[in-house]
């Protein structure tokens, strides 16, 4: 017995010294990988307004910019956040099926299809911050497939919405062009952001941001007009409901996101002073992370109150036939994407000679 405890505590010294060791072990196969470097070291395409250092260098092996994700660099915080979140809205899905409020059914696909749009955005996105230093071909080609998962959220949330969190009057008016609507506006979207992406070069003309904005502010109108007819027509019963008020969060925290992504602030005022933490585009990462989170919240309050309410309004053939329209949105912006990234590709090739 004695000599098995020895044996025991020893083994158990062996594994704290191994894990002692383990941090050095991490922190000196980061110390090995490429330093980042100045705005001035990284070809045009890859520098960011007012973000002077904290660039990747180009052209490294592809291990080093999957470990870059333990580096930290101008991109870190937009990597992490999107990949806290994308864990959040997994878990909280999980913990929602495991109870008796969910059924495998054909009129909880669309929570299902939001709940995968939401994940394929925000992986969209992290592949995007995490790859896109590696080449002028990779930046262009995560950057679309960003494009493709902002498009496929855009109309995840709509079906949602459409299903879940609309009223009967906004409905008996809306749903014949609302989900075509939404879906042809979401490709817009796509298209908008790719072909702005291929187009212009920096510095930016104002003309990209038109681009980008314009056809993905008229999706979001049209995919949030359930939601803010609801908060607009509820009494004040209705107004006590906390499916309403993560509604309105979710609004709230878009329209700040929105603003941080349209405008180079606060990294404008302060030149290098937010180079790895503080700019713009991180602080649009967090809320709109905080937007997914709300909303995703709302949808499922929305899903176990109303349930018999969407279970009347709705057939379970319009509603595969929805289901359907998702993934042909996904083939449709994926074509997109394929074909600018082939313009692309031939553009810098003909750059090359």
């Amino acid at each position: 017995m004695t000599t098995a405890i020895l044996e025991c505590i020893s083994t158990l010294s062996i594994s704290a010294q191994q894990l002692r060791r383990l941090p050095k072990l991490v922190e000196g196969s980061l110390l090995k990988m490429p330093s980042t470097v100045k705005d001035s070291d990284v070809p045009n395409l890859f520098r960011e307004p007012y973000i002077q250092t904290g660039y990747r260098p180009t052209d490294q092996h592809w291990k080093y910019y999957f470990l870059s994700l333990f580096q930290k660099h101008n991109e870190s915080v937009n990597v992490w956040t999107h990949l806290l979140v994308a864990l959040a809205v997994l878990l909280r899905f999980k913990a929602f099926v495991e109870s008796e409020a969910f059924s495998w059914e054909t009129l909880s696909m669309p929570l299902v299809l939001y709940v995968i749009a939401s994940l394929t955005y925000l992986t969209c996105s992290i592949l995007a911050h995490l790859l896109q230093s590696k080449s002028e071909l990779a930046h262009y080609t995560f950057y679309f497939m960003d494009y493709v998962g902002v498009s496929v959220y855009q109309y995840g949330s709509s079906l949602a919405h459409y299903y879940y969190s609309s009223d009967q009057d906004w409905y008996e008016k809306a749903w014949p062009f609302f989900l075509p609507g939404a879906a042809f506006l979401g490709w817009m979207s796509c298209i908008g952001c790719c072909y702005a992406k291929y187009r212009y070069n920096r510095p930016y003309p104002v003309m990209r941001k038109i681009c980008q904005v314009v056809p993905s502010g008229l999706a979001y109108i049209l995919d949030i007009s359930p939601v803010v007819h609801r908060i607009a027509a509820c009494n004040t019963e209705d107004c006590l409901d906390r499916a309403i008020w993560f509604h309105s969060l979710q609004i709230v925290f878009f329209v700040i996101g929105a603003y941080f992504f349209s405008c180079p602030v606060p990294e404008k005022f302060f030149p290098g002073g937010c180079d790895i933490i503080g700019h713009g585009h991180q602080i649009f990462h967090v809320f709109l992370g905080l937007c997914t989170l709300s909303q995703l919240e709302a949808i499922l309050l929305d899903y176990r109150a109303r349930h018999e309410q969407f279970t009347a309004r709705y057939s379970p053939e319009l509603t595969q036939v929805s289901c359907l329209s998702f993934f042909l949105l996904i083939l449709c912006t994926g074509m997109t994407a394929i074909y600018l990234r082939h313009r692309v590709k031939q553009k810098l090739e003909e750059k090359d000679l």
